[in-house]
């Protein structure tokens, strides 16, 4: 033919048009015949798509590659990484993630899979998250030493609960009172200039009513 003609565009309006001609010039009613063809064939197949997908879905499939970035304090990339990238490898094995950590502390997680997503979001978010004094913590004995236990309150970070807190009274053992491996309610009584916790199960057993962070 004498014209090649494509439209493109949406119910509101042309996007983008192109023309080849192959004579001198067209009239302004054969353009206008032209473009009234083309709105007319763009907004029936715009009702044929919009029957067979009549709104877009409220969430992906559970199938569908994602990224999901979140932010962290820099000086926490290293607890993060870990020595070595130890720390990193692991909840990439773990989750079957891919992560990416940035100088600014943004960190992107690849997964096709939302639940191992949102794994490895939690494993991040307990490898930040900051001590509170005052706070009760559902902790997992990891060590009993003669003068008390070492109790880990989060991935990472762990205190001293001296033996003189374990109970209300007067013990001779640890021992006698709780085990290595035993999960306990603690309560953070002191952070030291070092960084070293100190918590108190007697206390963590007198505020009963607390809220518990695990």
């Amino acid at each position: 033919g004498d014209m090649d003609f494509k439209v493109a565009g949406t119910k509101d309006g042309i996007t983008a048009l192109q023309m080849d001609i192959k004579i001198g010039g067209l009239d302004k009613d054969l353009m206008g015949r032209a473009m009234q063809q083309a709105k007319e064939g763009r907004l029936h197949i715009l009702g044929e798509m919009a029957k067979a997908l009549d709104e877009p879905r409220a969430e992906l499939s559970k199938h569908a590659p994602r990224i999901i970035t979140m932010k962290v304090p820099t000086d926490k990339i290293r607890d993060i990484i870990g020595p070595g990238g130890k720390v990193i490898r692991e909840i990439i094995d773990k989750t079957g993630v891919s992560i990416d950590i940035d100088d600014s502390g943004l960190v992107s997680i690849a997964s096709s899979d939302q639940a191992a997503a949102d794994k490895a979001i939690e494993y991040i978010d307990n490898l930040t998250q900051e001590v509170e004094i005052g706070k009760v913590y559902l902790g997992k004995v990891k060590k009993i030493v003669d003068f008390g236990a070492f109790v880990e309150i989060f991935p990472g970070t762990d205190g001293l609960v001296h033996i003189s807190q374990i109970c209300d009274r007067r013990i001779k053992s640890v021992s006698d009172e709780i085990s290595e491996g035993d999960e306990i309610k603690v309560k953070v009584i002191d952070v030291d200039q070092q960084g070293k916790v100190k918590l108190s199960r007697k206390e963590a057993l007198k505020d009963s009513t607390s809220e518990v962070k695990v």
